[in-house]
């Protein structure tokens, strides 16, 4: 029995909307095809089946709308001699404790693991998601005879770890595979806070630390005499004052949320400069005009043209490649020019690569792709990610 479990669309996703099943329950999976669709922050996107079986849909999968958590089960993929299972069940919650000693093993390894009425060691089959079957071959674990609390017979990565200092697996190749992560957006705002996330303990799935856990950590850690900011800050009052006027609440999407969570990003994480100059774009007028006469299969735009020119700059102009990290210049590799463009459900900024390689007919022809995918609600999370320098274009409003 294989488990179907949610998948991360992007570094910072943490949940996600389930938008429905491509397959009924019952029907014959192959590995390739696309089983349900999930929307993330700023798309929807197929996700396709890593392994092959029947489809089954528990009674309490979830719904069309319904949050879902990133590694959460929603259904299962059952081989030859499965029994469909009612219902998904609840994860048991392991933690191990590091460094695992030999005492601590041995207590363990003496003692059988229950659960209920019945030994759970004779539960059969095992069910594990990808992860949790990847990391027990990469350790060497057989997951037919890991101890599992769960009634469910469900392995998961705490199992394995565990099963495998039980095997004499050295605790240096264990840990490797039980470090704590941290946000991207709970990294950055460590640096700005002087924290080390690292002493900061995660309330996101699998401990991952997120930007709040950090800003309790800090304030936890600063001694109230010395802090310079009791009361809160505009956003903070902003969010948590109620409307002075009756009205309707409407909740927001993802997309509008994520969009409201990077504008505000860029108010208080980014130096706001705005410079304005007038050119002469008679020569500019006159390149497109010829291109028009040329009647190609795909006239390059005004916007096209930008396109070119900024990756242009950029490769002479390195240092406005870059972004600031860890108390220093990051000066891109790559130059991945993001366009924004305006859909009736927010505005996205789906991202040409390596601009600087392409011509200018190969340009116009990949930005009528990423906008039409991007207007058409088709844009998947792997358009939308590695961006290094955002174009938009006010044109069309004077």
């Amino acid at each position: 029995m294989i488990e179907i479990t949610v998948p991360r669309l992007g570094w910072s996703m943490e949940e996600g909307t389930f938008a429905g099943w491509l397959k009924q329950s019952g029907e014959a999976i192959h590995k390739g095809e696309m089983v349900f669709e999930l929307e993330g922050e700023k798309a929807t996107q197929e996700i396709e089946s890593l392994d092959t079986g029947v489809l089954c849909i528990p009674a309490d999968a979830p719904k069309l709308g319904d949050s879902v958590r990133v590694g959460q089960v929603i259904g299962f993929l059952l081989e030859a001699g499965d029994t469909p299972p009612t219902l998904i069940g609840q994860t048991v919650k392991r933690t191990l404790q590091w460094p695992l000693d030999t005492t601590t093993d041995a207590s363990l390894a003496s003692s059988p693991v229950t659960g209920g009425d019945s030994d759970l060691s004779r539960c059969k089959p095992r069910v594990a998601g990808p992860a949790a079957r990847r990391l027990a071959r990469e350790l060497g674990i057989d997951l037919n005879v890991v101890p599992t609390p769960d009634p469910t017979g469900r392995v998961v990565r705490d199992d394995i770890l565990l099963a495998a200092h039980r095997a004499n697996v050295s605790n240096s190749r264990i840990r490797t595979h039980d470090r704590v992560v941290a946000s991207p957006r709970a990294r950055r705002r460590a640096l700005e806070l002087g924290v080390d996330w690292k002493r900061v303990v995660g309330t996101g799935r699998n401990g991952r630390v997120r930007e709040r856990d950090v800003v309790q950590f800090a304030r936890a850690e600063t001694p109230r005499g010395e802090r310079g900011d009791e009361r809160p800050d505009a956003a903070d009052r902003m969010r948590e004052s109620p409307p002075a006027v009756t009205g309707e609440h409407r909740p927001a999407t993802k997309l509008r949320r994520a969009i409201a969570q990077r504008m505000s990003d860029g108010i208080h994480l980014a130096a706001p400069v705005t410079l304005t100059t007038k050119v002469d774009a008679s020569a500019l007028v006159k390149l497109r005009a010829e291109l028009k006469a040329a009647h190609s299969e795909c006239v390059p735009s005004y916007n096209d043209i930008l396109l070119m020119l900024v990756a242009r700059t950029l490769k002479e102009q390195p240092q406005l490649n870059a972004c600031w990290y860890n108390d220093g210049v990051w000066t891109y590799r790559e130059i991945n020019v993001a366009l924004a463009v305006d859909t009736t459900e927010g505005l996205v900024a789906p991202v040409l690569r390596n601009v600087e390689q392409l011509t200018l007919q190969q340009i116009a022809t990949q930005t009528r792709a990423l906008i039409t995918c991007a207007q058409t609600g088709h844009v998947v999370q792997s358009q939308l990610d590695g961006g290094t320098f955002t174009m938009t274009s006010l044109g069309t409003f004077g």
